[in-house]
């Protein structure tokens, strides 16, 4: 048992949980996008909003929720410890030795991260704690099964316990869910708001761009076969494709706004 205490307390050992924890932080934000595209259903926030109750109230869902949350807070403070000891003492450097395109990014993961950390504590408050918190304002969307015709108004729920009803009136479905789609809509008009979203996401891109590849060397996940898979995977998923995807979020709301 010492020896395993030991072992999480050393350089290496803080090292193996960062980069175990970025993995998992990796995972879901496939999943967290994969969920966020429904902004672009067109249905008036139909499908976003059933995803975003059925996150914040399947049980199973929030547990791995919460883990994501601790995950952040342990890769955060784990990240900070490390930075302070490496300017204590002699930088024990991450396994991928940063070549001349991503020196910069590998060099600045604490800044890096500490935007990142910033964006989320503001993102989290904004969104998940509105609408986890506040009353906010209901919706509901009346569908026709047989047409597919979807039709939605504000709803004014009777009691303040609501959370959310399905119910059918003849050969129509009738939802009502909080809405947090109107909470995200006025946070993409705000110009402030979508200029610090940009900022983050260009922050991810460069910290994903070099910690990626960097997890799998540090946790002995990497082999000569699969390195190519993992860098590729890293610049083009991770680095590219998800920030963007996320960044066009803020961009197609804030333009939408102005028309």
């Amino acid at each position: 048992m010492l020896g395993f205490k030991q072992f999480f307390r050393s350089s290496l050992g803080r090292k193996l949980i960062m980069s175990m924890t970025g993995l998992f932080l990796c995972l879901f934000l496939i999943v967290h996008l994969g969920g966020n595209l429904t902004l672009f259903a067109g249905d008036e926030g139909y499908t976003f909003n059933i995803y975003a109750h059925f996150m914040t109230n399947f049980l199973p869902v929030e547990i791995i929720g919460y883990v994501l949350y601790i995950s952040i807070l342990v890769h955060a403070v784990y990240a900070l410890v490390l930075t302070i000891k490496n300017r204590r003492a002699r930088p024990v450097k991450y396994a991928v030795q940063p070549k001349a395109g991503s020196s910069w990014a590998s060099l600045n993961m604490g800044l890096l991260g500490s935007i990142i950390f910033l964006f989320l504590v503001i993102h989290m408050t904004n969104f998940w704690g509105r609408y986890k918190f506040t009353e906010g304002t209901y919706r509901e969307y009346r569908k026709d099964l047989l047409t597919g015709k979807l039709t939605s108004s504000v709803y004014l729920p009777d009691s303040p316990h609501f959370e959310y009803a399905v119910t059918m009136e003849g050969n129509t479905e009738v939802v009502r869910v909080k809405d947090l789609y109107v909470i995200v809509s006025h946070s993409f008009s705000l110009l402030w708001y979508v200029v610090l979203y940009l900022v983050a996401m260009v922050a991810v891109a460069y910290h994903l761009y070099h910690g990626f590849q960097s997890a799998f060397q540090t946790a002995g996940l990497a082999s000569r076969k699969y390195t190519p898979l993992i860098k590729f995977t890293g610049i083009w998923l991770f680095a590219v494709i998800i920030p963007l995807a996320f960044a066009s979020m803020p961009v197609v709301f804030y333009i939408k706004s102005l028309l």
